[in-house]
């Protein structure tokens, strides 16, 4: 294959992969900055290995280095630091009619379950990422990682729960929130 047919076939095969390969790096990181810069130390460590691809799934081959290259780079950048907290504004789409007290507890839902993700430790982070934000199949998880189908599916199911766990005392207080307005009506019609 000709350097320059290697190089369209990487592109048509890995660059469409960009987008899962950053969100990956970012929850691994949980940096904006250093994302972007594993994910082009990825890339190009992709390209230079694209020759050893032989078909298959490129999400998950590429998604392998970019995991792969953000330990590699935390292990050099952060050995003897504390994890950096995630600092990514969350960005909410402003539907009409939507009042700031809506848009604020949304924004409040969305940092408590950014921080809870953060919370997780990396091994369960990385698996729900995989599998629940990337659609990648179990299968394809434990062939990245290097486990057994059986630990994807236990990590997962751990990750769950202790994102469960966290969060259900801000599930619950928004399950009560209807009732206690209803409440607060009633209480005004009885007067």
């Amino acid at each position: 294959m000709t350097q320059q047919s290697l190089g369209v076939a990487f592109e048509e095969a890995v660059l469409p992969h960009m987008d899962a390969a950053y969100n990956l790096a970012r929850w691994l990181t949980r940096n904006n900055q250093d994302a972007e810069d594993v994910v082009q130390e990825a890339y190009m460590r992709a390209f230079r290995f694209f020759s050893g691809f032989h078909g298959g799934n490129a999400r998950a081959w590429l998604l392998t280095i970019v995991r792969n290259t953000c330990y590699s780079w935390l292990k050099k950048n952060r050995s003897h630091e504390p994890a950096a907290a995630f600092d990514e504004q969350v960005h909410t789409e402003i539907i009409e009619g939507q009042n700031p007290e809506t848009l604020l507890l949304r924004e409040a839902d969305a940092h408590s379950l950014q921080q809870t993700l953060e919370e997780l430790p990396s091994t369960f982070r990385e698996v729900l990422v995989l599998v629940e934000m990337e659609g990648l199949s179990y299968k394809q998880v434990a062939q990245m990682l290097g486990i057994p189908i059986g630990t994807v599916m236990s990590r997962l199911t751990r990750a769950r729960h202790r994102l469960r766990e966290s969060l259900s005392p801000l599930i619950r207080s928004q399950a009560s929130l209807p009732i206690e307005a209803n409440e607060d009506l009633q209480d005004a019609h009885a007067e």
